[in-house]
């Protein structure tokens, strides 16, 4: 019980410390950004190299290091993403009266090459790890790929929560591609197939012998499903996006913050109605 209780909270641990960590990282003045890239870039060669290791190590020791090296890769791509390094050919605002088709496409050209840069990180992974005695890693960018991915949808087809207040200046014009309302048809599905997730990967766990690898691989997973479900939950409720990150927040007077989240509630206003039939 004490390994599964130190298991979880490692990963608690790293999800909302790295998450607030890129947070304010996207909050500095542009003139840190390269310097932020230069060093979550080295922690990457060396989460790479880690993964490398990891895959012959089918230990909980083994378990821990792939999945700590896997939350520095993730932390990687959410980090250049945020900081406008790696987004996509498209850096403005929607296209007022575009059509939904149109729309969509304009949302996915705002991430297009993030989504390329984490298909080859999980291609690299799967690289590092075919036939492997330990695959966590890829397990690891494949789940919080798969989550990110759902998030993404959702907030493009509508939920109450968007945290568009969360969105870094140089990032401000991605909330014109959210929809604040009632959630979309896509949301239930989302919910569902979270819920099941995490329930197959607990039972999972729970059934693993506490001292094995499958143990500590399967509990590092479980946790970190279980967080996505409650993201996926976080956005039909009533509560600031960045509540449970308020420490890490720079402080900036409200009269320089306001007017860009005024032009991103303005955006979303635009969206909320979305785009005609």
């Amino acid at each position: 019980m004490a390994m599964r209780a130190g298991l979880a909270l490692l990963v608690i641990a790293l999800w909302w410390s790295t998450t607030g960590a890129i947070f304010l990282l996207g909050r500095l003045p542009a003139r840190t950004f390269r310097t932020s890239i230069g060093i979550t870039s080295a922690l990457l060669c060396v989460a790479l190299c880690a993964i490398g290791w990891s895959t012959t190590a089918a230990s909980t020791t083994g378990a821990c290091v792939a999945f700590c090296a896997a939350i520095i890769v993730w932390a990687w791509l959410e980090t250049t993403f945020l900081l406008g390094w790696i987004t996509g050919p498209r850096r403005v605002g929607s296209e007022p009266g575009a059509g939904r088709w149109r729309h969509f496409t304009q949302a996915f050209a705002t991430v297009l090459y993030h989504e390329l840069a984490t298909i080859l990180a999980v291609a690299l992974a799967a690289a590092l790890s075919w036939r492997a005695a330990n695959a966590t890693a890829l397990w690891t960018l494949l789940l919080l790929w798969g989550m990110r991915l759902s998030a993404k949808l959702n907030l493009h087809l509508g939920v109450p929560n968007v945290g568009a207040t969360m969105l870094p200046a140089q990032l401000r014009y991605l909330a014109g591609y959210f929809r604040q309302g009632r959630v979309s048809a896509l949301y239930p599905l989302s919910l569902i197939g979270c819920t099941v997730l995490c329930v197959v990967l607990v039972h999972a766990a729970w059934l693993a012998a506490e001292d094995s690898f499958q143990f500590a691989g399967l509990t590092l997973l479980a946790t970190l499903a279980l967080l996505g479900l409650f993201e996926h939950v976080m956005l039909a409720l009533p509560v600031p996006a960045d509540t449970f990150w308020a420490w890490m927040r720079r402080r900036q007077s409200a009269a320089a913050d306001a007017p860009a989240i005024q032009r991103a509630r303005e955006a979303l206003c635009n969206a909320a109605a979305g785009p005609p039939p």
